[in-house]
């Protein structure tokens, strides 16, 4: 493992980013721009129809975030200047061939010059449609993989997944690659050429009997049929899985990196504290809680939740393309997470979040602080469907009657009521593989990788992604939730 100064490393380097506008592609972004000046050119593939769009995107998606402030603060004028010179908005679609690239001189000129292929587009909804989580996670990847084949100059493909894609494994879970067709419950062969003429013929079946209103929702429960049917809990990690199986089978002697971060947060440190975008799995039951529209939940208080600030796992990335190019071995897999070195349970964050929102109450739209309680914090399936049906589902029941005999005087209390029972409810269907995990996350691999980026004198401050040095109530209560609150629950 040959680690250079990562600053001097990406000096004159060409990488090409797919999935540009998403949250960790914009905190990678970012830093990459910001540690070199000096990069020859950052080609960022994003989903429009053509440059211009591409254009107006890059600079409201990505370049207008307050996460670029620092290099605008130190830049001033002079960074528009940088980005129209070395950063190139791509317009095109992982899920085509070529990656949808339709210019063909601009597709040439990036075969020719990249030098790293970083992937990290993605639908993240865990039940998305099946078709879409299909083309983007899956065969998006590898056409990500064949395109980056095609530059000679190429040094390696950095490819972003996800920690669970092991589903709800429990013990210690290994920096493993999967072998191509397997299954997690070991019963049947994963064949991905059959899941996409599963597919397409389920959505010729749903065309020819002009079900087209009924599209979004029958391939929703396709995707979360077949991955429980492979024992996945969800598309969104059953697609990733198979998206890794045809990177690491069609590889031929191209370098692989594949990045499993787990819950990824806001920003620890650089370049400042707190900045997030949209809500990262435990944050939407943060906030519903805060707005006070959630009252109890499942979860186990025991149980360790595996989060990983943002630049931490952008350190990483950095760090492992600069260990790894060039070395024709078999794919490299770092977990990026916390669970084993700094474990956090979900007791902490629960008591966290409960004084943070107390001190710091949310403001409704009507302008009135929120009053929040204690949640309710059930530990089984069975213990909180209990706990709903004698607690929200009878009385709601019996205040939709009362409301009917009284033409509609409890409207408002039965729709607040019912609207916090379906909030309740939907988390906890979405989340609950997470929420009872047992798994630790093993990190021998990224361990290595930290131990030899210290060996060589990198700058652990500005490259560090060891989660020893995170205080957890500290990072929540003064980084992680005032960043929710201003980034994503105000927007």
């Amino acid at each position: 493992m040959d680690l250079c100064s990562a600053v001097q490393f990406l000096e004159n380097k060409t990488i090409l980013v797919s999935g540009a506008t998403g949250f960790l592609a914009k905190v990678f972004i970012e830093k990459i721009i910001r540690i070199q000046p000096n990069i020859k050119k950052l080609y960022l593939l994003m989903r429009a129809p053509d440059v211009n769009s591409a254009h107006q995107r890059l600079d409201k998606e990505v370049l207008g975030k307050e996460l670029f402030s620092v290099l605008r603060g130190k830049w001033g004028s002079n960074l528009d200047l940088f980005f129209y010179e070395k950063v190139i908005p791509v317009p095109g679609d992982i899920s085509c061939e070529n990656l949808g690239i339709q210019d063909i001189t601009l597709r040439e000129e990036i075969w020719r010059n990249t030098n790293i292929v970083v992937n990290c587009a993605a639908t993240t909804n865990f039940d998305e449609r099946y078709d879409v989580a299909l083309a983007i996670n899956t065969m998006g990847a590898l056409n990500v993989l064949n395109f980056a084949k095609l530059c000679p100059a190429v040094k390696m493909l950095l490819h972003v997944s996800t920690a669970y894609v092991c589903g709800e494994g429990t013990g210690h879970i290994m920096e493993e690659p999967f072998c191509m067709g397997e299954s997690l419950n070991g019963t049947y062969k994963l064949d991905i050429d059959g899941e996409k003429k599963l597919v397409d013929e389920k959505m010729k079946e749903l065309l020819v009997g002009g079900r087209r209103e009924g599209i979004a929702f029958a391939m929703k429960e396709l995707g979360m049929e077949r991955a429980n049917f492979y024992g996945w809990p969800n598309t969104y990690v059953f697609t990733k899985a198979m998206g890794e199986m045809l990177i690491g089978h069609f590889k031929d002697n191209l370098p692989i990196v594949i990045i499993r971060p787990t819950i990824v947060t806001s920003t620890f440190n650089k370049p400042f504290p707190g900045w997030i975008e949209g809500f990262r799995t435990i944050d939407s039951v943060m906030a519903s809680y805060g707005k006070g529209k959630l009252k109890c939940f499942l979860a186990s208080p025991e149980l360790v939740l595996d989060v990983i600030p943002a630049d931490m796992v952008a350190n990483a990335m950095i760090v492992s393309m600069v260990a790894h190019p060039c070395q024709s071995c078999d794919r490299i897999i770092y977990h990026i997470g916390s669970s084993l070195r700094n474990p956090l349970k979900f007791s902490s964050v629960h008591d966290f979040t409960i004084r943070y929102f107390t001190k710091n109450p949310w403001i409704n739209k009507n302008g009135k602080l929120v009053k929040t309680s204690k949640l309710t914090v059930l530990s089984s399936m069975p213990n909180f469907l209990s706990y709903m049906r004698i607690r929200f589902l009878l009385p709601l029941k019996g205040l939709y009657w009362l409301d009917a005999i009284f033409c509609q005087y409890f409207k408002r209390v039965y729709m607040d009521l019912d609207r916090k029972v379906k909030v309740a409810m939907r988390l906890v269907e979405l989340y609950k593989p997470y929420l009872l995990f047992k798994g630790i996350f093993d990190d021998k691999n990224s361990e290595k990788l930290r131990v030899a980026a210290m060996e060589m004198g990198l700058n652990v401050d500005e490259f560090g992604f060891d989660p020893k040095c995170i205080d957890w109530e500290d990072y929540f209560i003064n980084i992680h939730l005032p960043g929710l609150v201003r980034y994503v629950m105000k927007q």
